[in-house]
């Protein structure tokens, strides 16, 4: 295939995909290939992962525990700017990515590898996300993106490859659709799901209750909160990780988090995909029911317009950019003061937020009221409101000379 390559970190899920990736890349560059493989929360049992590489023939086999890694340092920060993409999607498989490659970039380092090599498709934001990050922490390393480049190009050719080489194919029946997991979320798309108008079968989601199957009687919580960050679930302090796979099993028993819509990918084409990201939809709820009380409007209305450019960053592969960094010091600046608790009720699918207190609060009740004040004047209004509607008695004024005035 052209470059010469001394050794091989391949990200590898164990999957079918990946295992014939595995051996295709021994057969292909005829040098140790490191099987990778990265625990961000999702359900796998890691000591069949590590056999099933080395019996595919991995030269070293390397199982990093990323959750805390995951939490703390990616799906917090993106918390922290109340990340969201087109409206609906909380990016659970954009801010895993990035974490991946680092650990990637790291175990090539450490092994003295200069190839790294991933299993996202040529159609999908993955390739994207992978590479950008591989560029952006290793300027040097060269990469290797089987799909773009093998004739394997069907599930079947894939199988006779598998069998050919001794690799164990599934013998259930595949899925009709991809999954992709860790711990904020679970992504389902392709197959079946491909057709817009056809809904989601029940069967297919494994970690949500549907709504109408959740209990009839509300769960109330109350998560704290530290510059920004979740620190604590009904007064105890829990680890990030923690805090979010204790959230998690709320959401799911009680059908928080169900999102289905088609999204714009990065490399151009439209795509279905349906998620469950039931800890993440009830912390989001809860950081800008926090950030209501603590953060200055202006200062709130100017982060607000940047982030649908920072989900987009997420989205599109950028986490490891200038401009993501210098975005992310300007939102952490504005969550200094973004501490106290907030009081959530969860039921039947819904988060509504209950209640809400910080003592650095900028709601004060002596302004706020209806009742009668001492601290504010009512008629200091009137002048406000004339020089706010200045500019538009002039407007009117020169449309009325001009005979244009619309009503």
């Amino acid at each position: 295939m052209g470059q010469k390559m001394e050794k091989i970190v391949l990200a590898y899920s164990g999957g079918l995909d990946t295992s014939v990736i595995l051996k295709w890349l021994q057969e292909t560059y005829d040098c140790p290939v490191i099987a990778y493989a990265a625990d961000v929360g999702q359900d796998e049992d890691w000591e069949l992962v590590r056999q099933k590489a080395l019996d595919t023939g991995a030269s070293d086999v390397v199982i990093r525990d990323l959750k805390e890694d995951f939490v703390r340092d990616f799906v917090f920060p993106m918390l922290r700017a109340n990340a969201i993409y087109e409206g609906v999607y909380l990016l659970g498989t954009s801010i895993a990515r990035p974490i991946i490659a680092r650990e990637q970039i790291r175990v090539a380092e450490e092994f003295g590898a200069d190839a790294v090599s991933h299993g996202a498709t040529g159609k999908g934001n993955d390739q994207v996300r992978f590479e950008l990050s591989y560029m952006a922490l290793n300027p040097h390393i060269k990469i290797i993106a089987p799909w773009r480049i093998w004739d394997l190009n069907s599930r079947n050719k894939l199988m006779d490859f598998a069998r050919k080489h001794g690799i164990q194919v599934p013998v259930t029946k595949a899925k009709p659709y991809s999954m992709d997991a860790n711990l904020l979320h679970i992504s389902y798309e392709g197959g079946i799901l491909e057709d817009p108008w056809a809904e989601p079968p029940g069967e297919m989601f494994i970690w949500t209750k549907a709504p109408e199957d959740a209990p009839d009687k509300p769960t109330i919580i109350e998560v704290g909160f530290e510059q920004g960050n979740p620190v604590t679930l009904d007064g105890e302090r829990l680890t990030p990780a923690a805090l979010l796979a204790r959230l998690n099993d709320l959401g799911a028993e009680n059908g928080v988090g169900r999102v289905d819509l088609v999204e714009n990918r990065f490399v151009g084409m439209k795509s279905r995909g349906v998620y469950e990201t039931p800890g993440g939809t009830i912390l989001r709820t809860a950081h800008m029911a926090m950030e209501s009380i603590t953060l200055d409007r202006e200062v709130m209305h100017m982060r607000d317009g940047l982030i649908p450019r920072y989900s987009e960053l997420i989205y599109y592969g950028f986490w490891f950019s200038p401009e993501r960094e210098l975005l992310q010091k300007m939102i952490d600046e504005s969550q200094r003061n973004v501490t106290g608790t907030v009081r959530l009720k969860i039921y039947k699918g819904n988060c509504w937020v209950t209640g809400r207190k910080s003592e650095k609060s900028l709601y004060m009740p002596e302004f706020a009221t209806f009742e009668e004040d001492e601290v504010y004047s009512q008629k200091d209004a009137e002048g406000f409101i004339r020089l706010q509607g200045l500019r538009l008695k002039i407007r009117s004024m020169i449309q009325g000379q001009e005979g244009k005035i619309e009503r």
